[in-house]
């Protein structure tokens, strides 16, 4: 059996409406036409309604396709229980609701194929079903986020993402978010994203980012989402990362450590 080449992640919480308008098919559609073996995860959240039983349902037709059911913690714990999971060379964290379509990953692949060990899209400027208010906030949330950590990426917080899955590890382990677990109630949008790329920086990884489409796609209706309590949630948590570099508990490579030859120096790359 061939080994695998790409393993998605799909973290899942209360995606009923998502996965009843077909989105799985949607990514099994396009992957089962590419040369790369695949498989797809989706690590469940501690759903309270029916998206267990309609992925566990799909997941039996289709082989490529597993569920992973993990107890109610927040996003971060689910992608990182896909992740421990995961096969593949490189892995995808992409969100259920696939505003951002699976078939966009066309874009970030050759970037791998460069030798970058990280590579996110941008949902760029023109954001389509978005509210001119969260348009507005979203930029003022990328003017704040900027003056504090990782003044030249454009979009930190875009749900499409790839990395070499070891790089992906030694990431997340690294993590603050998992050694302060806090109680999580309901759908809660975290920053966690800025942590992970922010490690990636000062550990020396490459990244590029390049524009992917997106459009707000997003049917489902059990997420409870509270736009003002979400922004000041992350916002808290932006800071937290740069009062913890300033601690200095962001462990940055020993000097006895070879780097990659990605990691000479550091770029990113807007298209």
């Amino acid at each position: 059996m061939a080994k695998i080449y790409l393993s998605v992640i799909v973290p899942c919480y209360n995606e009923e409406e998502n996965l009843k308008k077909g989105v799985l098919n949607q990514m099994a559609t396009y992957l089962n036409k590419q040369k790369y073996p695949y498989e797809v995860i989706i690590s469940d959240d501690g759903s309270t309604d029916r998206s267990v039983e309609l992925a566990k349902m799909f997941a039996k037709k289709h082989s490529h396709f597993r569920v992973v059911e993990n107890e109610h913690g927040g996003k971060p714990f689910a992608v990182k229980s896909g992740l421990e999971r995961a096969k593949g060379k490189v892995v995808l964290f992409a969100d259920m609701d696939q505003s951002t379509s699976i078939s966009e990953f066309g874009k970030l692949l050759p970037f791998f194929k460069k030798g970058y060990p990280v590579v996110i899209g941008s949902r760029g400027r023109k954001r389509e079903g978005s509210s001119l208010f969260r348009l507005m906030a979203s930029n003022v949330f990328m003017l704040v986020r900027k003056s504090l950590v990782l003044s030249n990426i454009a979009d930190t917080q875009c749900g499409f993402k790839a990395f070499e899955r070891k790089v992906a590890l030694e990431l997340f382990n690294q993590l603050q978010v998992f050694r302060e677990k806090e109680q999580v109630k309901g759908w809660r949008v975290s920053a966690y994203d800025v942590e992970l790329l922010f490690i990636a920086r000062k550990r020396g990884y490459k990244i590029a980012e390049t524009v992917v489409k997106w459009r707000d796609e997003d049917a489902s209706k059990g997420k409870e989402r509270e736009f003002v309590k979400e922004s000041k949630e992350m916002f808290k948590e932006i800071l937290r990362v740069r009062l913890n570099d300033l601690r200095g508990l962001y462990c940055s490579p020993s000097k006895d450590r070879k780097l990659p030859r990605h990691a000479k120096r550091d770029a990113e790359i807007h298209n």
